[in-house]
């Protein structure tokens, strides 16, 4: 690969996690806001997954559902690569955590689920 591809792909890199970042702050799924957006259900995830990569003027369809500017969308203080770890960590955490619970009995989990609830209620 040659420095420009591989610029090109650390850009792209980069463009794809502040998208899911921006997505994930305002608490959207990928196939929500791909459907919001008049596009295949999987459009924002082959984004995200550094598949596929929109189109000016779906960048700026993209910017508006988020309801940034395109300039805040590349803001270093709206995104930060703290936040690409702190996101990278929960969905590392959470895999570990869907790993434990597939390993658990109905009951265990039916446990888990009561405790979860009880704690749901006292927030």
């Amino acid at each position: 690969m040659n420095i420009e591809n591989e610029n090109l792909t650390k850009e792209n890199k980069n463009f794809s996690d502040r998208l899911r970042y921006l997505r994930n702050k305002k608490k959207l799924s990928a196939r929500e806001m791909s459907i919001a957006l008049g596009q295949n259900v999987n459009y924002i995830n082959l984004i995200e997954n550094g598949k596929r990569f929109p189109s000016l003027q779906g960048f700026f369809a993209i910017c508006e559902y988020l309801e940034i500017s395109p300039s805040d969308f590349f803001d270093s203080e709206t995104f930060s690569s703290n936040h690409i770890e702190n996101s990278k960590t929960i969905e590392t955490e959470r895999k570990k955590l869907i790993s434990f619970l597939e390993t658990l009995s109905e009951e265990q989990i039916s446990s888990i689920i009561n405790a979860i609830n009880t704690f749901k209620n006292k927030c």
